[in-house]
């Protein structure tokens, strides 16, 4: 039986759709606008984009968010992909429910929470705040993503490939990553998305523990907005919107060719 569709159901999609992309448009079409209030149309023009690549602190800042973003998400993915490891392959070990609770608090602990755990940690070991601590910190928060994803992929792995290859001679470790790595990279590569993605996004927890020369584009993009949102802020948001929709639309297009050869195979 086909579902049929009512005005009803039509509706509903269109105000919802409406609702949740129309002021990603209007952002959009703005950061084009030749007036600087942002409210009023005045004409099409690219000049905020020009204006914006000669802003050297919001410049700087999505360098560091950049450099944050990468360290951060390198990092996490393999912690997070051990840890995914660990609570799959190791079912009974002392202190497994210890360990799973600290790998898995991050995702309901509130992230005011988490920063400022992580500050009054910094400052009692006097841990002077700066891109080294944002990046930890973003570490601590992330991890626990990829663990999730990488460990959804692990238990449905048919462990017996990896066994039969420690059966031809093969020691573990190199089993690991000849035969198993290979099989969860996608995981591996999705956990990496997304930790990379919670951190170039994050501004609570950076707020809390970024310091001198350690300022984020999110909390430079926080810090202007609240004076009022200018054409250079919607300019560097359209610019980060069509930096995501690229990546999704890659690992869209890569997934299809993937799916595309498994079956031909």
């Amino acid at each position: 039986m086909t579902a049929r569709w009512s005005w009803f159901n039509i509706s509903s999609v269109v105000v919802g759709f409406a609702f949740l992309y129309l002021p990603i448009v209007l952002l959009i079409v703005y950061s084009f606008n030749e007036s600087r209030l942002v409210t009023v149309w005045a004409g099409f023009s690219t000049k905020w984009y020009s204006e914006l690549f000669q802003n050297q602190g919001i410049l700087d800042a999505a360098w560091v968010t950049v450099r944050v973003a990468f360290i951060s998400a390198s990092v996490a993915t393999v912690l997070g992909t051990l840890a995914a490891v660990a609570l799959v392959r190791y079912t009974r070990f002392r202190g497994r429910t210890v360990f799973t609770g600290m790998v898995y608090a991050p995702l309901v602990m509130p992230e005011v929470i988490t920063g400022l755990s992580l500050l009054l940690l910094f400052v009692a070991i006097n841990f002077a705040r700066g891109f080294w601590t944002v990046t930890l910190a973003h570490i601590t928060f992330s991890l626990c993503f990829v663990a999730v994803v990488v460990q959804s992929r692990l238990v449905s792995f048919d462990k017996s490939l990896e066994e039969a290859a420690m059966d031809l001679g093969c020691p573990p470790f190199q089993a690991f990553m000849k035969v198993t790595l290979p099989v969860i990279f996608p995981a591996v590569i999705s956990g990496w998305m997304l930790a990379f993605t919670l951190s170039l996004d994050d501004l609570v927890i950076a707020s809390f523990t970024s310091g001198p020369g350690a300022t984020t584009l999110p909390m430079k993009i926080y810090s202007q907005v609240r004076l009022g949102v200018t054409p250079e802020i919607n300019a560097v948001c359209t610019i980060l919107i069509a930096i995501v929709t690229t990546g999704v639309l890659i690992a869209a297009l890569l997934q299809k060719r993937r799916a595309f050869l498994g079956n031909n195979e």
